[in-house]
């Protein structure tokens, strides 16, 4: 990523979506601020970018779950809602991993650890998780670190 912190590219974004006028950029960039900012005043800290990428990715979850259920409940307006806030947060996440990069780096943290069954599962993931924070669905790498303990 840049030098540039990710909180100060999100400020600067609000302030380029309120001068064009973007109403639905401006409200789900908004959503982001107002969430770091919570998260500083309620904590007592500066968010650096790696929580901000976690905050991200949580905001990215959420709204791909109520996307679902959205859509399996008729509701189609309400989905494309979500759709777009999902590509604005999705514009401020690292690029993603394929499927195979993220197998690559499970059996790479299976063998660092060297971890067995389903025991070793949770030595594996805190290997994994700051390998591929926001670079990845934790859901994916969950199911894939199963398969390949089993």
């Amino acid at each position: 990523m840049s030098d540039i912190p990710l909180t100060a590219i999100i400020k600067a974004d609000m302030k380029a979506a309120m001068k064009a006028r973007d109403k639905e950029r401006l409200g789900t960039i908004r959503l982001i601020h107002s969430e770091f900012k919570r998260i500083e005043v309620d904590e007592r800290i500066e968010l650096d970018d790696t929580r901000a990428l976690s905050v991200l990715d949580k905001m990215l979850k959420q709204r791909r779950d109520s996307q679902q259920q959205y859509l399996d409940a008729g509701r189609v307006e309400l989905a494309a809602q979500e759709a777009s806030e999902i590509a604005v947060i999705q514009a401020y996440m690292p690029t993603q991993l394929d499927e195979g990069e993220i197998l690559a780096l499970v059996q790479s943290a299976i063998s660092q650890t060297g971890a067995e069954g389903m025991q070793g599962m949770g030595q594996v993931m805190g290997v994994l998780k700051p390998q591929v924070q926001g670079r990845a669905d934790m859901g994916l790498v969950s199911k894939l670190v199963k398969e390949n303990l089993n």
